[in-house]
């Protein structure tokens, strides 16, 4: 589903368009159908008030506008992330939502692009199902939505949080950033008293050096990114650890107002997915 959200985020319109570039290089993906997230998915994590009043048009949505059809579709990338997470779950590996717009998203409101918190959502259904959480979140900004949540709900012991934008103070260096991730995940295993645990990796594009609402000099160039996808999934793989990723940021245009730096940038990360995951 396309939809033309009003904004300078290209989010809305970006699962068409990198689909559409991932089967035109020839990634091995399998597509599924998904249905939408509902009110009641999204109450557990939202301000019921909050949810119909955006659906209704009433409060605006994560966009800035009270546009139903761009609030409406918020409902799809939700759903996507959930089933995607689901997916991981069940097929203890990974699984893929080509979404993004969560992690502003807070219990009464959304900013940023975020209407609705599906990180959130879908961790509070494998909550339900006695899983614990890891979300490693390498959007270039703070995940203020999702840490208000878990503070809110007090599940920090059920859900474990790393965000790029808190974390990464600075000028990005590998070392220290290597060094966070296998510490992250590494406490993760140890404190979580479940056997059943899931990470939630956000992919964001909007670290990179180049990016217009970037760290600038401080973030990522293109090999930097490749390297971080690999870490991510090789550290689950190492562990045995099921992984569902989406795409997050990134708002690079060109002349013409195409993304298509943005979908060069997400089609290296499924590229590393699939080397780590499919390579034998």
């Amino acid at each position: 589903m396309s939809v033309d959200s009003g904004g300078y985020s290209p989010s809305a319109s970006k699962p068409e368009q990198v689909v559409t570039d991932w089967q035109g290089a020839g990634l091995p993906i399998e597509i599924r159908d998904v249905g939408p997230a509902t009110v009641s998915d999204l109450s557990f994590v939202h301000c019921r008030d909050y949810v119909n009043g955006v659906l209704q048009g009433q409060i605006k949505n994560g966009h800035g506008n009270t546009n139903r059809r761009v609030s409406n579709s918020c409902l799809l990338t939700v759903g996507s992330f959930m089933a995607a997470a689901e997916e991981a779950a069940s097929n203890g590996i990974v699984a893929c939502s080509p979404t993004s717009g969560f992690h502003h998203a807070s219990t009464e409101s959304g900013r940023g692009f975020c209407t609705f918190n599906g990180l959130m959502a879908a961790a509070w259904k494998m909550l339900a199902r006695d899983w614990s959480v890891a979300i490693v979140d390498c959007d270039a900004h703070f995940g203020d939505g999702t840490q208000s949540i878990i503070n809110q709900k007090k599940l920090h012991d059920r859900i474990s949080h790393w965000t790029y934008g808190r974390d990464i103070p600075g000028a990005f260096k590998w070392d220290s950033f290597e060094n966070q991730i296998n510490g992250f995940v590494e406490t993760f295993l140890e404190e979580s008293n479940v056997v059943r645990r899931i990470l939630f990796y956000q992919a964001g594009a909007d670290v990179h050096v180049d990016d217009p609402l970037g760290p600038g000099e401080h973030g990522m160039f293109d090999t930097e990114m490749r390297q971080r996808d690999r870490l991510i999934f090789e550290t689950c793989r190492k562990h045995k650890l099921p992984i569902v990723w989406n795409l997050a940021g990134g708002y690079h245009r060109d002349e013409t107002g195409g993304i298509p730096k943005v979908l060069e940038l997400h089609r290296a990360t499924m590229e590393e997915c699939g080397r780590c995951f499919l390579a034998e």
